[in-house]
């Protein structure tokens, strides 16, 4: 555990640096799961993430000497725009390497605040290992992405935040890349409120945590391209590991649908755009992965640097996942009025057809017959299941596509 008093010491050089975000309660989602949730918005956060937290007090904890080459550190987003901002705050210049995958909305907010930006590596531990040796050659102070205790210490302050606003709290959901996030917080509540369940929530294509403490060790998990790319970490903390390990009461997996689908419901009935590591924590709630009688319970809503491309894929993920779109393809005769008499089927079951594509000139097609690719705007699971049995019923040949 961290000592409090560096969680204490992080808050006061903190204060009036950042941002005391909202906790957020959700009449909606306390309705469906039965009990009390709330929103921690550190995607409303200066630089948009809570990583600003820890860079600052990082930096602010340090002799002006041992930041006069600079700084340097690595990261997927999120923790160079925390560095960046707050090397600018204090004059002070600041190197950051990114993955070459990095969306290029995190890059530019990037460079933005003043920093360099260098693209390297295939994902966040290639770049990681190519600050360390820069730094090493430069002479500029790097600064971890998460285990560091000065880093971990300023994330706790969240944790303080949510017991001065909800001293009865029972459950907080934390996601977890490299494990300074619910290190510091769960640090922070456990000394006071041992009994508050802290669950971590990794998704499912990045599970380091997760393998690590079914091992026993630090072991390095195999990656996947995942919506959750800001904790998309290989290999966990040497100090955030033993504090997980003693203080985190469940660590969980998400999926990349479940993901999805979390994002889309915090647009939908919260207005709240957050980002694919940010939504792990609802993810989790809504696919019932801790279970039942969770009182007063926290989301942390990490981040909300959300790149605008992704958006578009992430809403059609979200969409098919909770069965609000469906993809057909359709084989129907080539004469005149079948797409007509196809539209108006489709019309009868009260679906909406999106996007449609007709293609009578496939080499894989028999002679008189013609393919439509169909995308239809549907209720639900249910609404699915109707509009397919009852376009078999009219005889057509159906696929549904994923």
């Amino acid at each position: 555990m961290l000592p409090y008093t560096l969680i204490q010491e992080a808050a006061d050089r903190l204060k009036k640096r950042v941002r005391r975000t909202e906790l957020i309660y959700s009449h909606h989602f306390s309705e469906k799961l039965g009990f009390s949730v709330h929103f921690k918005c550190e995607n409303l956060q200066r630089t948009g993430s809570f990583k600003i937290r820890g860079a600052l007090n990082f930096m602010t904890a340090q002799p002006r000497e041992r930041l006069a080459n600079g700084v340097i550190t690595a990261s997927a987003g999120n923790h160079a725009q925390g560095v960046a901002f707050s090397a600018d705050l204090l004059g002070v210049k600041a190197t950051i390497f990114m993955p070459e995958s990095t969306p290029p909305q995190k890059v530019f907010a990037t460079r933005d605040y003043g920093a360099e930006v260098v693209l390297t590596g295939r994902n966040f531990d290639e770049a990681y290992a190519a600050a360390v040796k820069a730094g090493k050659e430069s002479g500029a102070l790097f600064v971890h992405p998460f285990d560091d205790p000065l880093v971990m210490a300023g994330q706790g302050t969240i944790g303080v935040e949510l017991l001065h606003e909800l001293p009865d709290l029972a459950t907080v959901l934390v996601p977890i890349g490299g494990g300074g996030l619910i290190s510091g917080i769960a640090s922070a509540i456990k000394e006071t409120h041992p009994r508050v369940r802290v669950i971590g929530v990794e998704a499912a294509a990045a599970p380091s945590m997760h393998y690590s403490l079914k091992k026993g060790k630090i072991v390095e998990a195999p990656l996947t391209l995942s919506l959750a790319d800001g904790i998309a970490v290989k290999k966990v903390g040497r100090n955030t590991y033993p504090i997980v390990r003693d203080l985190v009461d469940e660590v969980v997996l998400v999926e990349e649908e479940e993901i999805a689908q979390a994002i889309v419901a915090l647009l939908e009935r919260t207005k709240l755009l957050v980002e694919g590591a940010g939504a792990v924590t609802l993810a989790a709630l809504l696919n019932g992965k801790i279970g039942s009688g969770a009182g007063k319970t926290v989301c942390l809503l990490s981040g909300g640097n959300i790149d605008v491309k992704t958006i578009a894929t992430v809403v059609e993920r979200g969409l098919l996942a909770a069965g609000r779109y469906l993809k057909l393809k359709v084989e129907l005769e080539d004469v005149p009025g079948s797409l007509a008499r196809l539209s108006a089927d489709i019309a009868a079951t009260r679906a909406n057809i999106y996007l449609i594509s007709h293609d009578r000139r496939s080499i894989s097609l028999p002679l008189g017959r013609t393919e439509v690719l169909l995308e239809l705007e549907t209720r639900g699971y249910e609404h699915i299941e109707e509009i397919v049995d009852y376009l078999n019923k009219q005889g057509y040949d159906v696929e549904v596509r994923k």
